[in-house]
């Protein structure tokens, strides 16, 4: 619980800061390059996260591959996060930021789960579909879920919309008992 406070504080700052220069787009764009950069070499996310190192000599790298590249301010968060030692945190506070620009601008997020990968057409108009349904701007993600059998499961907001033949199955099941 202490963690989701901890996400939701430092996104929160950091919207206010985004929202106040006029940033919000370059900061969350900014925030996901970064991510895949510590994606892309685990060895320079473990040295930002390995607690024997001091936050100086962390920042000082930091300072090295990111000043000039990402705004200050994304910058200063990296900053606070090394001094107060939840740069782990990272990738949560940058969900949690993602989360409140898409609310700003309308948008919920959701996730559809599918057997096979749906191509960029099928995403669209499950998104189209979703959102007339739902009455709210929405966003999917597409993950692999072999366990549904086929057809697909799409959750945004808490709501399940359940049109697998698993769920097809249990529900011929009940039926029959």
């Amino acid at each position: 619980m202490a963690e989701l406070t901890i996400d939701l504080t430092y996104g929160s700052a950091l919207f206010q800061a985004a929202e106040e220069t006029g940033k919000r787009d370059l900061i969350l764009d900014e925030a996901c390059q970064v991510l895949g950069i510590f994606e892309q070499e685990p060895e320079f996310y473990a040295f930002i996260n390995y607690p024997a190192i001091s936050a100086e000599e962390k920042k000082t790298v930091l300072k090295q591959v990111f000043e000039g590249r990402i705004c200050k301010e994304l910058l200063n968060l990296l900053y606070v996060l090394v001094d107060k030692g939840r740069t782990l945190h990272f990738s949560r506070i940058i969900k949690a930021y993602r989360e409140m620009v898409n609310h700003e601008d309308g948008f919920s997020y959701g996730t559809v789960y599918s057997v096979e990968p749906l191509n960029p057409g099928q995403l669209t108009k499950l998104e189209t579909q979703t959102s007339s349904l739902l009455r709210k701007n929405v966003r999917l993600e597409n993950k692999l879920d072999p366990k549904i059998m086929g057809g697909i499961k799409v959750l945004v907001d808490g709501r399940i919309i359940d049109a697998s033949i698993r769920k097809r199955f249990e529900d011929l099941e009940s039926k029959l008992i």
